[in-house]
């Protein structure tokens, strides 16, 4: 099945018109109309894989034209040949002596090269006859560690650290799939506390997240202090005392301003302020955490980290307290699956970003694959989700 030529890559530019009603707004993204440049892979014999990667609009034309340029890596290759080195293949799309320049490994060549990674991750898949998370979890470890792009980051994780995580899971890994296939993944909602919501609407679709079981809630904040002491003393009322809170500044602070800021909101018992400040600012996260520890508020981010070697020294500096991989914003699934091991080596829960178009139906088979195969902890960790619950758990066949 793998024995497959890639004969086209199409991409196109799908975009929603989500501003309209404020959803998916936030303090530093008024009016984002959720986007995906999605891409398609072509083999002979009909076989085809399907990738994306999340925008907010404008600008997704820039994203298609990248996936376009990579499009000359790609078509040719025969699948069997990229995944029996799809390091190589890895570096081959991100370390080309030209195209590099408008990197290296972050910014809309990274986005791209996410949506064509994953396309060729769906490929292998589909090639195989398993979800995503099967495929992975099924792998060999030192096949999978094959698939890793280890330069960079063999300061915090060596190849044979990595494969010794990986080994030391397999015992009860079986058990622990098993549990998800029945039970699900712990997840939460930020669909009723957009910041661009009226109260009515707040108070609305929270009270109906309640009654469909949702037991962790996200809210935005971060464009206006009174409001925001508003939102979340309304939310925190709704939810009571039990339920888990979540803030997100969507980078809105300086350094000084998000430590005040959160410091004001620390009454209303959030377990985590997400993006507090520029996702760029590793020492300024770093500062943050350590201002916000005593108040027992966490920092969350990782939603544009947009390599590996972000995510190492974030951890190196004990800068977060929840990794927020992206499906879509890293290196598709090779770079995450880096990040995964990097996070467990640290000990810092994964709690993945999604949401956007197409987001949480990636991320979930990551997620699954961290607890299965990597972590074996549910403890302090999360998944965005929109879709529908079983006692406050992710619950959706993952078979198909």
């Amino acid at each position: 099945m793998l024995k497959r030529k890639i004969i086209n890559l199409s991409v196109s530019d799908v975009r929603f018109p989500t501003s309209l009603e404020q959803h998916g707004s936030d303090a530093m993204h008024p009016d984002p109309d959720y986007s995906v440049a999605y891409a398609v892979i072509e083999t002979q014999g009909g076989l085809k894989g399907y990738g994306l990667t999340f925008t907010l609009g404008k600008g997704t034309e820039i994203v298609v034209c990248a996936v376009k340029a990579l499009s000359a890596f790609v078509i040719g290759k025969h699948l069997e040949d990229i995944v029996d080195d799809f390091r190589g293949f890895y570096r081959l799309l991100t370390s080309d002596g030209q195209m590099r320049w408008i990197g290296p490994e972050k910014g809309v060549i990274q986005l791209a090269t996410a949506a064509v990674l994953n396309a060729v991750w769906d490929l292998w898949a589909r090639a195989e006859g398993k979800p995503l998370w099967k495929l992975l979890v099924d792998m060999d470890p030192e096949k999978l560690i094959s698939c890793i792009e280890f330069r960079y980051i063999t300061d915090a994780l060596t190849e044979k650290e990595a494969l010794d995580i990986l080994l030391r899971a397999q015992d009860g890994k079986r058990k622990r799939e098993e549990q998800m296939l029945q039970e699900g993944y712990p997840a939460y909602t930020t669909s009723c506390a957009w910041i661009g919501y009226s109260d009515e609407q707040l108070k609305e679709l929270c009270m109906k997240a309640l009654n469909d079981g949702w037991t962790r809630f996200k809210v935005k904040v971060g464009a206006d202090l009174q409001d925001d002491i508003r939102r979340c003393s309304l939310i925190r009322k709704m939810i009571g005392p039990d339920n888990v809170l979540m803030i997100d500044a969507n980078q809105r602070w300086d350094v000084a301003e998000a430590i005040e800021w959160v410091s004001r909101l620390a009454e209303f018992k959030p377990l985590w302020i997400e993006e507090p400040t520029s996702p760029d600012d590793i020492l300024g996260h770093a500062a943050i955490a350590k201002a916000l520890a005593p108040l027992g508020i966490g920092v969350a981010t990782g939603e544009q980290c947009h390599n590996r070697v972000m995510f190492k020294q974030l951890l190196q500096a004990s800068a977060l307290q929840f990794v927020q991989i992206d499906s879509c914003r890293l290196g598709s699934v090779n770079e995450n699956l880096s990040v995964l091991l990097l996070a467990h080596k640290f000990g810092v829960p994964v709690c993945p970003h999604a949401g956007g178009v197409g987001l949480c139906e990636l991320v979930q088979h990551l997620i699954l694959f961290d607890y299965i195969s990597v972590s074996g902890s549910l403890e302090n960790r999360l998944v965005l989700s929109t879709c529908r619950l079983k006692e406050g758990q992710v619950f959706r066949r993952l078979s198909s």
